[in-house]
């Protein structure tokens, strides 16, 4: 007797997970797989294929995994495969996506089975299918909620949970904290040095900002090796790196955060000032390291700036030269070369290197600076706490007459002067912080600016555009004249170099100013003749 063939049901199944965190770990989709293949051995199916959506949300209906099994249904049509999910949640999260998922599976020929729940067409087992869509959508929202408030919580505590937009920064675990922002070297220096250079006025526009960040290897770039000028904006408006948090849209106003900021609020303060002042140039690309001096030196003709350009000879070689463009100058399109002009700007910078004996006078007359100025960072300290405790008190009237306000329209204005208040309060707090406390000793200090004032040559030397910027800046207090037939003229220096220039090894002292009131005792210093000698003997502070 011939034995009946018993045709085996054919099936998919389908598995999602919605977070990246579970699809790094592994969880979930294993355990959602193993649900659907033990569920299919007891109705006697045969799992030939499963479908999988990695890291997306059950509120969408176009996923990746879900239109290649509606495919694979439409492929076998007449086979009418049995589509096993884990969890009615994992189909969808919401009615409005489960209702279109459901219609286009049965569309595609497919049947879908779950162990968690019997789909039928009666009206009972629809009730109860819909019901349980929309406690799904229901737990996806709360769970949303829940995530913000817990977000929230954090922001209010001055902490900041989005890792994805702090750049230059890392999480680090404390205990008592949790995850707490740090330094993320060497990207955390490069940002505060473009932050900082654009507040002092070392970076002028955006765009050298930019161009800073682009020199810097270690400083993320696009696959071209630029950097977006939206990411240069975002860096430079963004509280955080002020060591701030705040979520306007979460109604969390500017507070301080439990993170050291790469700049300091007060900076932060400059750079949007900056960003809200007059608009700038937007910089040019022949403005590069090809001619530094372009910007810096003007015509002696006509006081207009020297513009510059590559000139191509018969032999096809290109000659850099700067040259006046001005209308009606006298000078107009005639070209000095680039070696010329740049030869006697270093001469000129030569000439700004003070003797030894000025040296040691200058290192006595910073030590007295900044002695005084340490005392004077005292009494500013407690002049800080008595302006912190004036706008706590003004904050604490302003509550009392928003609690006891008998009309709603006053509250808002109330409020913005509390807002205000409390920023004061921020930046005041900060400033004592560091207030008689110098971020690095006199040494380093020292050396650190006397290693340029020895020689600020070498720092035009060196092969960075932005290092020749700087000692244009730190040199000039205005911009260069020169003469083709002349060359330069005598240079606006800087109070710096013009203070060395104001002393001399032949003086002797310097005298006390009469006429003032109160008046106004200076220190004064003796060099002795023997200054010029290879040793150099002591000051001598003159009583």
């Amino acid at each position: 007797m011939r034995g009946e063939i018993t045709t085996i049901q054919r099936a998919i199944s389908y598995v999602r997970v919605s977070s990246v965190a579970q699809v790094k770990k592994g969880h979930g989709a294993e355990s959602q797989a193993a649900r659907c293949e033990e569920f299919a051995r007891m109705k006697g199916y045969r799992i030939e294929k499963v479908f999988e959506d990695k890291a997306v949300s059950g509120s969408l209906v176009e996923r990746p995994g879900m239109q290649k099994l509606l495919a694979h249904l439409r492929q076998n049509r007449k086979d009418h495969l049995r589509v096993i999910i884990d969890d009615i949640s994992r189909l969808a999260r919401g009615l409005e996506a489960h209702l279109a998922l459901r219609a286009a599976i049965a569309e595609a020929g497919g049947v879908l089975e779950s162990p968690s729940i019997e789909f039928g067409e009666d009206s009972d087992s629809q009730l109860i299918e819909h019901l349980l869509a929309s406690v799904s959508a229901h737990q996806r929202g709360k769970n949303a909620e829940q995530t913000r408030n817990r977000m929230r919580a954090r922001i209010v505590n001055g902490y900041w949970p989005f890792a994805a937009s702090a750049m230059g920064f890392k999480y680090e675990r404390r205990p008592g904290h949790g995850n707490v922002l740090v330094r993320d070297e060497p990207l955390a220096s490069i940002i505060q040095e473009g932050l900082e250079g654009y507040a002092s006025g070392r970076f002028q526009t955006q765009a050298e900002v930019k161009r800073f960040f682009e020199s810097q290897p270690d400083f993320p770039k696009t696959s071209q090796g630029k950097v977006r000028n939206q990411l240069v904006k975002d860096l430079l408006t963004r509280v955080l790196y002020a060591g701030m948090v705040e979520r306007p849209e979460w109604d969390v106003p500017l507070r301080d955060g439990q993170h050291d900021g790469l700049i300091s609020y007060e900076t932060f303060l400059k750079i949007q000032e900056r960003l809200e002042g007059r608009a700038y140039a937007p910089a040019r690309a022949d403005l590069n390291e090809s001619f530094p001096l372009r910007g810096s030196v003007v015509c002696a003709d006509c006081g207009k700036p020297l513009t510059a350009c590559f000139s191509k000879s018969k032999t096809g070689a290109r000659h850099p030269y700067y040259l006046c463009y001005s209308k009606g100058c006298p000078s107009k399109g005639k070209s000095i070369r680039k070696a010329e002009i740049e030869s006697e700007f270093e001469a000129m910078l030569e000439t700004l290197r003070p003797s030894d004996a000025l040296f040691t006078m200058a290192r006595a007359m910073f030590t007295d600076a900044w002695e005084q100025q340490r005392r004077n960072g005292q009494n500013l300290a407690s002049s800080l706490k008595r302006s912190i405790a004036q706008c706590e008190t003004q904050i604490s009237r302003l509550v009392d007459r928003i609690i006891n306000a008998s009309s709603d329209s006053v509250i808002p204005t109330y409020e913005a002067g509390i807002e205000k208040l409390e920023k004061e309060k921020l930046m005041l707090t900060e400033k004592l912080q560091s207030a008689g406390k110098p971020r690095r000793a006199f040494g380093e200090m020292f050396e650190l600016a006397m290693r340029f004032l020895a020689n600020p040559c070498n720092l035009w030397k060196s092969e960075r555009y932005e290092d020749k910027q700087t000692v244009l800046k730190l040199v000039l207090s205005a911009p260069l004249e020169y003469s083709r037939n002349e060359g330069f003229r005598t240079p606006h220096k800087s109070c710096v170099f013009r203070l060395f220039e104001g002393l001399s090894p032949q003086m002797r002292g310097m005298a006390e100013r009469e006429g003032f009131e109160p008046s106004i005792r200076l220190p004064v210093y003796c060099i002795s003749s023997a200054a010029h000698s290879t040793t150099l003997p002591p000051l001598r502070k003159i009583r």
